[in-house]
């Protein structure tokens, strides 16, 4: 059995001038990532293009692996962040506007650095990172049952975690889709992409019903 390869930092950063130096690693990494790709990556390169020594690297990380470790940990920071920040904005909005937002935010979040995205979703399975997507989807499917859940008196599915889990994993399905290996698809029509995806998910919560602004869009 191949022995494990470590990915835990070898210290954190507590200090502001540490933390900098942190970020400015991370930042290299994804500059070298999506640069060469994850193969061709390694703590040298990583450490030239943040124009630090490679011995102020292994201060902080022991490996390629874990620099990579922890560039996923803050790309799903920010996305939970966004997660977040978009069922905040939809609390008291109808459901067809709340699911085109949700919708648009996830196609946002793909959108940011989509090429760094497509490396993540091809190495994070090979570095046993899949614990921490995990927990990001399971922070997402929350959010999105509170919110089903608010609003159950407006939908006909009356199972919501069944109904939470099909629109979670149908709109990351098609936005990583779309944005991550066809963008080409997705190119000047954006908005196009989001309305037909809010289509799916409104014929699902609420067959038979097209959402109002659609509707205007067709006549």
């Amino acid at each position: 059995m191949a022995r494990a390869i470590p990915t835990i930092p070898r210290k954190s950063a507590s200090q502001k001038r540490s933390k900098a130096t942190v970020e400015t690693l991370l930042d290299a990494t994804a500059r070298v990532l999506v640069r060469q790709g994850y193969d061709r990556a390694s703590t040298n390169r990583i450490a030239e293009t943040a124009g630090v020594s490679v011995g102020s690297l292994y201060q902080y990380f022991p490996n390629k692996e874990a620099l990579v470790a922890a560039l996923v940990a803050r790309h799903n920071r920010e996305l939970l962040e966004l997660v977040r920040h978009a069922v905040k904005k939809v609390a008291s909005l109808d459901l067809a506007t709340a699911m085109r937002e949700l919708v648009r935010a996830a196609v946002d979040a793909h959108l940011v650095d989509p090429a760094l995205h497509r490396i993540f979703a091809e190495q994070v399975p090979r570095m046993g990172q899949l614990a921490k997507i995990e927990s990001l989807q399971q922070e997402a499917f929350l959010l999105m049952r509170s919110y089903l859940e608010e609003h159950g008196d407006e939908i006909s599915v009356r199972d919501l975690d069944a109904a939470t889990k099909i629109c979670v994993t149908a709109v990351e399905a098609l936005t990583h889709e779309f944005v991550i290996n066809k963008p080409d698809a997705l190119a000047g029509d954006r908005d196009r992409f989001i309305d037909e995806v809010t289509r799916l998910l409104m014929g699902y919560l609420m067959p038979g019903r097209v959402p109002d602004e659609q509707n205007r869009r067709r006549t």
